[in-house]
C-alpha cells in the first residue's frame, strides 16, 4: 500500500465512526431520513458562506452550513407539528427547497465555475490526500508552508474527538430522553436540548464529511451501520460498539473492492454497507449469494492473472469479450471448487449471523426467557399485598427461582424504573403498574406486536 491509499482509508475509518455515533442516536429516534435532509440543505449554508467570505477553507462555511442543517430540523418540525402533514412528508417538502435554494444561487452567480456534478454528489475520496492542511505560507516563497497532513483527517478528527466528548459527558441523558421523553422531563433533562444538540451534531458531522466523502455516503455511513446494529442488539452501548464495527468494516472492505473493480470509492462502500445490512436481515438467501460470487471471484481472479500473464492481445478486448473469454477457460473442475467454497462461507455466514444463526438463536431463547421472567416477577408483586410475598430474600422460595436468577430480575426491574425496594420490600412504580397491566394484555392476546410495543414503550434491554 502506498501513502495515498493508507490516508483514505484513514479517512473512511473516521468518517465511519464520527457517523456512527449520531446515526444510532437517529434511528433509535426514528429519525433516519432527517440525515438526508441535512446531507443536502447544507448546501444552501456553504454557497451562502462562499458568497460572504469567497474563501472555501474559510470556517464560516461550516457554521453557515450547520446552521442551515439545524434549520432544516427546525422547518421539519414546525410543518410537522400543524398536524397537517407527518414527518416524512415534512422532509419531503423542506429540503428539497433548500437545496433547489443553493443550486438556483450557484447557477445565477457562480455560472462561470465548473462543477464536478459526480463529485459533489458522491465526493471524491481519491483527491483528498492531496487536499493538504497548510500554515504560516509566505506570499511568494516556494516552500515555505508548514504542511499539516491532509486537510480531511483534522477535520473529521476533531469532529470525533467533539463527538466523543459529548456522548461520554450527556450519555445518560441522550439515552433516556430517546427512549422516555417523559421520564428525561421528570428527571430534570431537557429532551428539547438534547434533540437540537444531537441536531447540531449531526450537522457538523455531515459537513466536515461532506467535501470528502459526498452526502451520498454521509447518509449510508450515519444510518446503515446504526440499522445492521440494531437488528443485532437492543443494548444502546453494544449499539454503538458494532455501528461503529460495520462502518470502519464497510468503510475498509469498499476501499478495496472499489481498488480491485477500478470502480466509484464511495459507491463501492455504500454497497458493501448494504451487502452487510441484507446478510444480517436475510442471513440464508443473501449468504448463499455472497459466497456464490466470492467463489467465482476466487477462480474468475486466478484465470485473470493468468491471461494477463500469456498476452496475445487480450488487454486490447472489451471488457465483455475478457469476461467471455475468461469464463470460456473454466471447466467442471472449477465449479465444484465454487460450489465447495461457497458451501463453506454460507454454513459459516448462517452459523454466526442473526435471526436464523445458531449463536443469535440461542442468544435469541435467553432473552425470552429473561422477558418471561420479568413478566413472571411484575405479576406476582402486583398480585400479592403481603410482605412475605413481596420480601427479596424470599423470592427464590415464593416463585421457585434461584437466589442468583432472582437477584438478575429484580435488578433488571429495578434498572428500568419498574420497583422500588425499601427495608428488603418491593412494590411496584406506576411505571410498573402499567407495563404489568400491558403484560396482562399481551398474554391474553398472545401478539407478539404487543410485546414489542412493550419493549419500544419501556426501553427494556436497551443498556
Amino acid at each position: 500500500m502506498n501513502s495515498a491509499q493508507i490516508t483514505i482509508q484513514i479517512i473512511v475509518t473516521l468518517v465511519a465512526i464520527a457517523c456512527a455515533i449520531p446515526g444510532t442516536f437517529l434511528v433509535l429516534r426514528k429519525m433516519s431520513l432527517i440525515s438526508d435532509a441535512i446531507s443536502h440543505s447544507i448546501l444552501l449554508g456553504i454557497v451562502i458562506g462562499f458568497f460572504i467570505v469567497e474563501d472555501t477553507s474559510s470556517p464560516l462555511l461550516i457554521v453557515l452550513a450547520t446552521l442551515a442543517g439545524v434549520v432544516t430540523v427546525v422547518l421539519v418540525e414546525f410543518i410537522q407539528k400543524t398536524g397537517l402533514v407527518k414527518e416524512d412528508t415534512a422532509i419531503g417538502l423542506v429540503f428539497p427547497v433548500l437545496f433547489s435554494i443553493g443550486v438556483i444561487l450557484i447557477s445565477k452567480n457562480a455560472n462561470d465555475v465548473h462543477l464536478d456534478i459526480d463529485s459533489v454528489m458522491v465526493g471524491d475520496l481519491s483527491l483528498a490526500p492531496f487536499d493538504l492542511l497548510q500554515i504560516n505560507c509566505q506570499e511568494g516563497i516556494a516552500d515555505s508552508c508548514i504542511n499539516l497532513g491532509p486537510k480531511a483527517i483534522w477535520v473529521i478528527g476533531i469532529i470525533l474527538v467533539i463527538t466523543l466528548t459529548l456522548l461520554i459527558a450527556f450519555f445518560k441523558e441522550l439515552k433516556v430522553s430517546t427512549f422516555d421523553a417523559g421520564l428525561a422531563a421528570a428527571l430534570g433533562f431537557s429532551p428539547v436540548i438534547m434533540h437540537y444538540g444531537l441536531m447540531t451534531v449531526s450537522s457538523v458531522t455531515i459537513v466536515g464529511a461532506f467535501d470528502a466523502v459526498g452526502p451520498i455516503l454521509v447518509v449510508a455511513l450515519m444510518i446503515a451501520p446504526a440499522a445492521t446494529a440494531y437488528l443485532f442488539t437492543k443494548d444502546l452501548k453494544k449499539m454503538l460498539f458494532l455501528s461503529c464495527f460495520f462502518g470502519v468494516l464497510a468503510a475498509i472492505a469498499g476501499y478495496w473492492l472499489a481498488h480491485f473493480l477500478d470502480a466509484s470509492i464511495s459507491g463501492s462502500m455504500t454497497t458493501v454497507l448494504a451487502i452487510l445490512f441484507l446478510l444480517v436481515y436475510e442471513p440464508i438467501i443473501t449468504s448463499i449469494i455472497v459466497s456464490l460470487v466470492i467463489g467465482v471471484s476466487i477462480v474468475f481472479s486466478q484465470y485473470y492473472d493468468f491471461v494477463m500473464g500469456v498476452g496475445s492481445g487480450f488487454e486490447s478486448l472489451l471488457l465483455g469479450d475478457k469476461i467471455s473469454a475468461i469464463f470460456s477457460q473454466f471447466i467442471f473442475l472449477d465449479y465444484v471448487y465454487i460450489l465447495l467454497i461457497a458451501a463453506v462461507l454460507a454454513s459459516i455466514l448462517i452459523y454466526i449471523l442473526p435471526k436464523r444463526g445458531l449463536v443469535y438463536g440461542h442468544y435469541k431463547v435467553r432473552q425470552q426467557k429473561t422477558e418471561i421472567m420479568l413478566l413472571v416477577f411484575l405479576l406476582h408483586i402486583r398480585n400479592h399485598t403481603e410482605e412475605s410475598e413481596r420480601h427479596v430474600k424470599h423470592l427464590n422460595e415464593h416463585i421457585n427461582w434461584q437466589r442468583l436468577r432472582s437477584q438478575s430480575i429484580v435488578e433488571l426491574a429495578q434498572k428500568n424504573n419498574m420497583i422500588t425496594i425499601t427495608d428488603q420490600i418491593i412494590s411496584l412504580t406506576e411505571k410498573g403498574a402499567d407495563f404489568t397491566e400491558k403484560a396482562t394484555d399481551y398474554i391474553i392476546t398472545n401478539k407478539d406486536t404487543e410485546i414489542e410495543e412493550m419493549k419500544d414503550d419501556f426501553f427494556l434491554f436497551r443498556g
